[in-house]
């Protein structure tokens, strides 16, 4: 990764990041289906393992004890998409990784307002001046996405 990704991932906010994370999953989809149509078996597996490592991560991640009933709907989806990956892959079918593709961009354009709203996302000047995540006080707890440093989703 060069300098300026480093650069613009230690500055993003926990928000910021999933967001990054749900586009790592649409990427690797992607690659998958391409592999598909380049019928090369061993680059579909890894695609397909690179994007279901990001949902198991951004699985593990999810606070259940504080999140309710948006983690628990998280926790859902992200189940779902794993299925419609493994299924996916395993009929090697193009039309099932872009109905998967479809669902991860649809979930992450959601979480893309959510970090352009200034009242759940401050700009890191606010972040750095309030000495939280969140003017509002939202530093993730509320949704299931952890707080403080951490940036779990």
């Amino acid at each position: 990764m060069g300098s300026y990704q480093e650069h613009a991932l230690e500055s993003a906010s926990a928000v910021e990041l999933v967001v990054a994370l749900y586009d790592g999953i649409v990427r690797f989809l992607y690659a998958a289906s391409a592999a598909v149509e380049r019928g090369d078996e061993a680059g579909r597996r890894i695609a397909v393992k690179r994007a279901m490592d990001i949902i198991i991560h951004l699985q593990a991640r999810l606070r259940m004890d504080v999140g309710g009933k948006p983690a628990q709907a998280l926790s859902e989806f992200y189940a779902t998409v794993f299925s419609q990956i493994l299924q996916a892959s395993q009929s090697a079918s193009v039309a099932k990784f872009e109905h998967a593709i479809e669902c991860v961009r649809n979930v992450r354009d959601a979480w893309r307002e959510v970090a352009r709203d200034p009242e759940v996302n401050p700009a890191p000047l606010q972040v750095m001046q309030a000495g939280r995540r969140g003017s509002a006080g939202f530093d993730g707890d509320e949704y299931g996405a952890g707080g403080g440093s951490s940036w779990n989703a």
